[in-house]
């Protein structure tokens, strides 16, 4: 398969999947459109509660209360035997001789399990969330330029190993945007949130994406150790074409095993698992179509600003 040899539009395809992200991350929410990234509990604020039943009851139920309550969003995890930590929105308080969020939580309980469980409640601040991924940023750039120093050092041996460092990490970068432009858009969409979760799966994407990438890298180096072609673009489309159905067995089960757990798990994983499934496949798609390719236009000096498919070449001059 012509890989390198269709590497412009490529690119270009690349440049059309994260538009409509970045379009979506630039409309302000004064539009009316919603925020550009819409918060979860962990990063906006709420309220926090300890739930602690007996006799035990099943974590289904208490959703159930939670969803007819209003609170569907509401985070759930089970703390033990009969006992559960839940983050919701800000609780309402007493308004007009009506009862307050509190209340109402602790009436239906009441009634749906026969007695009121030991609750206590407290503030969910959104500044550790926002101290949170402030170190998550820090530790990714770190990460990045570790990873830069490494892949610099491990292909040492072949021709401008800093090349090489630089192109995994757009392609990772590239990966990152699709998934948090993909969220923005399903956040005005369908209301999916980001919160630690999301986060915490982003960081995991990230390291797909960089060993799905040093893989292809890898076989690279090997073809050009052995010699097979005098030009890289050669090499390179060889490589990835003995590298594809490795890249896609790999891909293909893991997005199986997450697609099922997505249909058929509850919904506090979905947004979790939905990360994956956009960033695993982001990053099979990178890995042979974004970082290997840019070496090669590095090579060929092509990084420069043009419109590649659609750029009307100049007849050759004459002598």
């Amino acid at each position: 398969m012509d890989f390198i040899g269709k590497r412009r539009w490529i690119y270009l395809l690349s440049v059309l999947v994260i538009l409509p992200g970045l379009i979506s991350l630039a409309i302000p929410s004064s539009l009316g459109l919603g925020p550009p990234l819409r918060l979860g509990i962990d990063f906006a604020g709420g309220t926090s509660m300890t739930l602690a039943f007996s006799p035990p009851v099943a974590q289904k139920d208490l959703r159930q209360v939670l969803d007819d309550l209003g609170h569907g969003d509401a985070s759930i995890q089970a703390a033990g035997e009969g006992r559960f930590f839940i983050r919701t929105r800000n609780l309402a308080p007493a308004l007009a001789g009506q009862p307050s969020d509190r209340e109402r939580i602790e009436q239906a309980l009441k009634d749906r399990f026969g007695a009121a469980p030991a609750i206590e409640f407290q503030a969910v601040s959104a500044l550790t969330a926002k101290k949170t991924v402030r170190s998550a940023a820090i530790a990714v750039f770190i990460a990045s330029i570790g990873m830069l120093m490494y892949i610099t050092w491990a292909f040492r041996r072949v021709p401008s190993p800093f090349r090489w460092g630089v192109v995994a990490i757009i392609a990772l970068l590239h990966d990152v945007v699709v998934v948090i432009g993909s969220f923005s858009i399903l956040g005005r969409l369908v209301g999916a949130e980001v919160n630690l979760m999301f986060l915490t799966a982003l960081l995991a994407v990230i390291g797909y994406s960089v060993n799905d990438t040093v893989v292809v890298f890898d076989r690279i180096r090997e073809n050009l150790q052995r010699g097979i072609a005098r030009d890289l673009e050669t090499v390179v489309n060889v490589s990835l074409s003995e590298t594809l159905a490795r890249s896609l067995n790999t891909g293909m089960p893991t997005l199986l095993a997450v697609l099922a757990v997505f249909l058929l798990g509850g919904a506090t994983l979905r947004d979790f698992l939905l990360v994956f499934l956009i960033g695993i496949t982001s990053g099979t798609y990178s890995s042979i179509a974004i970082a290997s390719p840019l070496l090669v236009s590095w090579e060929k000096g092509e990084l420069r600003w043009r419109w590649w498919p659609l750029r009307r070449r100049q007849p050759a001059k004459v002598a």
